[in-house]
């Protein structure tokens, strides 16, 4: 059985006069290895080349593009706009991978991944036939749909297929992930004009009482201790902002001695 060999650290018992201390040791431990997984190496073996063969068809259609851009624009600026046409139906296969569990929003990103990939090709193939070639236009513009096929089919051997049940619970999960984020954003600019702005009170209110308007989803009632965390997530640093924050937010009567408390622990933890 092939095995390797790991230093690890542990920690011994170790005395002198009398005080026992413990101590870091290090030891040596033979690991059984695992047998080699081929399937594993010939997909890592298939990306490599795979990656290769978007690098070169990148290069290549740089060329072949930027030379037709070069007869109406600078050598520099033709170059430079002409990687565009890959980079484009590129971005578009990894947008179309990172949505594969929600095939709705996939749809759009492969169409407009296919219709790059197109005028790409359009464009190479164009050079080569004012270039007196159109054998070898073609046999250029080819070079990108290889690259682009053999990327999608790379992409397919790593995706992990769900059934539909299990695409819909996802989707439902990270719909409400997304939700939340989006409600914290909210919460911290609200929370950043709140602070920006004076606590307003009627001859019948007593100052520093909240609102009697009914709070909104947004503005619901919250902890002096969740209050002081927006606050100072929000970027709201002046101990008085952040207790006009809590009292509008969390608690009127909230003292300044538990305010200042839970400001002094954020501050020591962010």
């Amino acid at each position: 059985m092939r095995t390797r060999t790991e230093t690890r650290t542990r920690q011994v018992a170790h005395t002198i006069d009398g005080e026992t201390e413990l101590v870091d040791e290090t030891y040596t431990v033979a690991v059984p290895l695992p047998p080699r997984d081929w399937d594993h190496i010939a997909l890592n073996t298939v990306t490599a080349t795979t990656a290769a063969l978007v690098a070169a068809s990148v290069v290549w259609s740089t060329a072949g593009a930027g030379d037709l851009l070069a007869r109406a624009a600078a050598a520099p600026v033709a170059y430079s706009a002409a990687i565009a046409f890959d980079l484009v139906w590129i971005n578009c296969m990894i947008l179309e991978w990172l949505a594969r569990y929600d095939p709705a929003r996939a749809v759009l990103p492969r169409r407009a991944g296919h219709a790059a990939l197109g005028i790409a090709m359009l464009a190479v193939g164009s050079n080569g036939w004012l270039e007196d070639s159109l054998t070898v236009g073609v046999a250029a513009a080819m070079i990108s749909a290889l690259a682009k096929a053999g990327w999608t089919l790379v992409l397919r051997a790593y995706a992990r297929p769900l059934d539909t049940r299990t695409q819909a619970w996802l989707l439902q999960r990270q719909a409400r992930a997304g939700a939340r984020l989006a409600l914290q954003g909210q919460l911290r600019h609200l929370a950043r004009i709140e602070a920006r702005t004076p606590i307003r009170t009627s001859p019948d209110q007593p100052a520093g009482s909240p609102d009697q308007d009914p709070p909104s989803e947004l503005t619901a009632p919250m902890t002096v201790k969740g209050a002081v965390r927006t606050a100072v997530d929000s970027g709201i640093t002046s101990p008085d902002a952040v207790l006009r924050y809590v009292h509008k937010r969390a608690d009127a009567n909230a003292s300044v001695d538990t305010v200042n408390r839970y400001l002094r622990l954020y501050r020591r933890s962010a």
